[in-house]
């Protein structure tokens, strides 16, 4: 069943870079910003990661928290934070548990070729812990200012 806007937000407890437990419950009481991306330091996820994090300080300022899950490793997501000085939080979700809750496996086609796999996809979890918004086939060119857009009516 697809997540809808006003749904509550699906619980999940993963790993960040540093291996330390992050669940969705200790963030309540503040806007997220939860983007699931496909892979770590391709192109198009290096490109949303670095424009989230160029705006780091506005997202700041709005007192939005930005997560970042794909099916990477936490050693994976550690070397790719390093890499691009991410400052916020990378999740791995290698058993895809959020990733199916959050509804974003599902069927890709590159070259003709169907294969499974993430949908790039982000949700606005408002301070109660539903979901206020949500950017399905996220295009990620100004996809932050979207966010941000998305994030002044709450």
């Amino acid at each position: 069943m697809a997540l809808k806007v006003g749904d509550k937000a699906p619980a999940f407890k993963l790993k960040n870079q540093d291996a330390k437990i992050i669940s969705l419950s200790e963030l309540k009481g503040k806007p997220i910003v939860l983007y699931f991306y496909p892979k770590d330091d391709t192109s198009g996820c290096t490109k949303e990661a670095c424009n989230f994090r160029d705006e780091f300080q506005k997202f700041g300022k709005m007192k939005a928290e930005i997560i970042g899950i794909s099916a990477d490793s936490v050693e994976s997501h550690k070397k790719f934070a390093q890499k691009y000085k991410l400052p916020f939080n990378l999740l791995s979700d290698e058993k895809k548990e959020a990733i199916e809750k959050y509804g974003v496996w599902q069927e890709k086609s590159m070259y003709g070729r169907k294969y499974m796999g993430i949908v790039r996809t982000t949700f606005i979890i408002d301070p109660s812990g539903k979901i206020s918004k949500i950017f399905p086939k996220v295009k990620v060119d100004e996809h932050n200012k979207e966010v941000m857009d998305a994030l002044k009516e709450l």
